[in-house]
């Protein structure tokens, strides 16, 4: 009989799905060895059960929410068994069927893009571990698309499984024998490859402002981060938008530009840039924010005179729940109740629940096509730091939009920032703006 593959060898051949600058969930025991065999020139981010992303270290909350989120291209399972319709039972589950403890499988299976198992192809007793059915519970239903063994690489797809490559030594004859489930043969069958990824990633460093939001189209939902003034604003990608001239935009932010009628911190003779030059611009079709207009009744701001002269649409969000919301768009979590605004005009048209005695609403998550937010700097694979209070909403919309942009003071190497101060990770930046020397937050 021919030699099995060692672990190390079969996370070589995990490490070959991997393109560059995919976000891969590593599960422990034999998918552990990847990161070890995978060039680091790809450009892939590993994370781990225990939290860390490459060497960031998360909380576990935040690295269940990149899973749930949808940033993980690819999950590599360390699995017991697997079924003819790619349902798994994780090693941990197959061990203590009883207690059936999913661990952190359950959570790979059901936000990951792909779903790889690795696992010996028999168990010790030499019983197949492909098989018709489970005999343990699952960890995940149907999710499977690849199997990856120490003697074959096997497809699951709705047909059912199809041996694609044998280890060197190894038939089809061979791998069918020890294999519990019907397996049919590619006619593309080959040997297994072991030659490492091949690939760089884009480069998510811009030239300018205009170049970064140039598919900003009409119609867009966008993440405008700020407070009240102009601090943690990305004052220069505003003025980029504003001379892109994209219409009919959502605006999702905490005002909808009041820094410039507030005049927080504003030089004398100078007029702070804050989203009233997209208003002003006729750019805005609807604002989600929580406070929209000027704290004074002798100053409104431009969305103020637009809302009243029927322009611009509003929504408007109580800011805890303005957070809430863009965090569990960026974290998977489609809807949350909360019991703020439970009973007044916030709550109107909405669904609510009575919990332990308690009257809660229905949010739903926020999720938006661009965010162009503001950091003070950034290292090329997108790591961001914030400066003091700066950060206000820019950390919690970067992982809830599709593309988020930001505007930095300063662009670093990989490895010049600490990871105890990087706040945002690069998974969720895809475009990095240096602002230019000499702009300011101000006209």
């Amino acid at each position: 009989m021919p030699f099995k593959l060692t672990s190390e060898t079969m996370a070589r051949r995990a490490a070959g799905f991997i393109a560059p600058c995919d976000v891969v969930a590593v599960d422990s025991g034999l998918p552990s060895q990847i990161p070890g065999v995978t060039p680091p020139e790809l450009g892939a981010w590993f994370l781990h059960n225990d939290g860390m992303l490459n060497s960031l270290p998360l909380s576990l909350a935040d690295a269940a929410a990149i899973t749930r989120g949808g940033y993980v291209n690819l999950a590599v399972v360390d699995a017991a068994q697997v079924d003819a319709a790619g349902s798994f039972a994780g090693t941990v589950s197959a061990a203590n069927p009883d207690s059936h403890p999913p661990a952190n499988s359950v959570d790979l299976a059901a936000g990951s893009g792909r779903v790889i198992a690795m696992l010996s192809h028999t168990d010790d007793q030499g019983r197949p571990n492909i098989v018709p059915d489970l005999s343990s519970p699952a960890d995940g239903l149907r999710c499977v698309r690849a199997i990856i063994t120490d003697i074959a690489v096997i497809e699951v797809d709705g047909g059912g499984l199809t041996l694609a490559e044998v280890a060197p030594g190894w038939t089809t004859d061979d791998v069918s024998a020890q294999t519990g489930a019907d397996l049919s043969i590619s006619p593309a069958l080959r040997e297994m490859d072991f030659a490492p990824p091949a690939g760089v990633p884009p480069n998510k460093v811009y030239a300018d402002g205009p170049s970064a939001i140039a598919d900003v189209p009409d119609g867009a939902t966008v993440f405008i981060d700020g407070f009240g003034g102009p601090g943690g604003m990305a004052h220069y990608l505003l003025i980029s938008l504003r001379d892109r001239g994209s219409r009919d935009l959502t605006i999702v932010s905490n005002t909808a530009g009041i820094a410039r009628v507030v005049s927080f911190g504003t030089p004398p003779g100078r007029t702070a840039i804050d989203h009233s030059v997209l208003i002003e611009n006729s750019q805005v079709a609807k604002a989600i924010a929580s406070f929209p207009v000027s704290p004074s009744v002798s100053r409104p701001s431009e969305f103020e005179l637009a809302y009243r002269r029927g322009e611009v649409d509003l929504e408007l969000v109580p800011q805890g729940t303005l957070a809430e919301r863009l965090r569990a768009g960026g974290a998977g979590i489609h809807a949350f109740y909360t019991p703020t605004g439970a009973g007044t005009l916030i709550a109107e048209g909405k669904e609510s629940r009575n919990i332990d005695g308690r009257d809660y609403t229905l949010e739903y998550g926020l999720r938006a096509d661009f965010a162009i937010i503001r950091a003070h700097k950034a290292d090329t694979n997108g790591n961001l730091v914030y400066r003091g209070t700066s950060r206000n909403f820019n950390a919690v919309m970067a992982p809830a939009a599709q593309t988020t942009v930001v505007e930095v003071d300063e662009i670093v190497e990989p490895g010049q920032l600490d990871p105890e101060e990087i706040v945002t990770p690069g998974v969720f930046v895809q475009r990095i703006v240096r602002r230019p020397d000499g702009f300011t937050g101000y006209e």
